[in-house]
């Protein structure tokens, strides 16, 4: 095996590898997040005495595999803390390391095509969209902590008003939606505002959650009062977080599609995308609450509803019948295959092992040009040769099943 072959061959395994780790780590994280969301609005305060006399603030009942569960949450924390205390904090951070480690194999070391699109920004080097990348992660963080330093408190000093504090972050992600679009390819233009916005929950995590829980354990073992503000504080951050969520889902989901991605408009396809995803959270947090809030179901519906409408394919003209009609020749593919597919897709050394520099291997790949190039249309990744549409739309007459 050549040199090259086996670096792919590596790197693919690293992809799979590391992407199932990191659905792994994402479907542990969401679903405790989501979890706790749901436990923290079904609680009820106590009626017994002797669960009031133990600080108990709410408690609920519930019935699973066959055992029933009697949750309880005591405010700021119980009188004698118990030795096994189980934390959940490993699955936002490997989450977070599992998802940035794919980004580097994926997109940073072959930022040259995956971050890149001379049409719609001309960097200079490959590292200079590394860094600008890297950029929106660290500043997405900062712009979220100091909205809520700054903004998340009420006016008699509470922790709170977080109203504001979103409204700045839902500014800034449309902002950033918009720049990212601007500097990178589409596809990782999506990823990287997704990546944003995940590091701002994971930072939740590791810089405020964690330790303020880790401080009210300290003080108690020191025979101290321990202050409420760290709870609050974990509160405030753990609901941004369930907000945060799905739009972080459609992001990362969303660059699969180059018919989202690859719209002239694609940064309010995303912005609409994600601000679906947040209305539909909406509606589960009210029905927690025993709100049906159908009016978040509506808007999310309407939302989705107005980009099918607004992306959908404008119609041929109809002297255009004809020509849309006409049967498309095997000839026809190879002359627009050899212009825009046979620099990846030739030889031994052919990306994914998939050879279109041959009539016998275009007709051995038909159904996957159809879905790659018609239906998804991911290829040419990052359309770096630059197909038409009426290239592609002829190599899917071809192709069509």
């Amino acid at each position: 095996m050549e040199r090259r072959d086996l670096e792919t061959y590596l790197l693919d395994w690293a992809n799979l590898l590391l992407r199932w780790l990191h659905v792994i780590t994402v479907i542990a994280w969401i679903g405790a997040s989501f979890y706790f969301v749901w436990l923290d609005n079904h609680l009820v305060k106590p009626t017994a005495d002797d669960l009031k006399s133990k600080g108990v603030d709410g408690e609920l009942w519930a019935v699973h595999g066959g055992g029933f569960y009697n949750p309880q949450k005591y405010m700021v924390a119980p009188a004698n803390l118990p030795k096994d205390l189980h934390w959940f904090y490993w699955e936002s951070y490997w989450t977070w390391m599992s998802g940035f480690a794919l980004f580097v194999v994926l997109y940073l070391f072959n930022a040259s095509q995956m971050l890149i699109d001379p049409r719609v920004y001309a960097w200079g080097a490959p590292w200079q969209a590394v860094c600008a990348a890297l950029g929106f992660l660290v500043v997405g963080t900062a712009v979220y902590d100091i909205a809520c330093v700054t903004l998340g408190r009420t006016r008699d000093g509470q922790i709170g008003n977080d109203g504001r504090v979103l409204a700045v972050v839902a500014a800034f992600i449309v902002f950033a939606s918009w720049l990212a679009c601007q500097l990178f390819a589409g596809r990782a233009a999506f990823l990287i505002v997704g990546a944003t916005i995940a590091t701002m929950m994971t930072a939740n995590v590791a810089h405020w959650i964690i330790p303020g829980q880790k401080k009210v354990i300290a003080q108690m073992r020191a025979g101290q009062t321990p202050d409420p503000i760290h709870g609050q504080r974990g509160k405030q951050r753990s609901v941004h977080n369930t907000w945060f969520g799905l739009p972080v889902l459609i992001a990362m989901l969303s660059n699969h599609y180059g018919m989202l991605h690859q719209h002239p408009h694609n940064w309010v396809v995303l912005c609409v995308l994600m601000a679906a995803g947040v209305a539909i959270r909406l509606f589960f947090v009210k029905r927690h609450k025993g709100v049906n809030s159908w009016g978040a179901v509506v808007l999310a519906l309407a939302l989705l509803a107005g980009l099918v409408v607004w992306m959908a394919p404008a119609a041929q003209p109809a002297n255009a019948s004809g020509a849309a009609s006409a049967p498309v020749t095997l000839a026809q593919v190879q002359a627009i295959a050899g212009q825009r597919c046979v620099a990846c897709h030739a030889g031994e050394a052919a990306q994914k092992g998939v050879r279109l520099d041959s009539a016998e291997a275009l007709l051995a790949h038909r159904a996957a040009i159809y879905q790659q190039v018609q239906v998804q249309r991911l290829m040419p990744l990052n359309n770096a040769t630059g197909m038409t549409d009426e290239e592609r739309a002829l190599m899917g007459r071809w192709a069509k099943p």
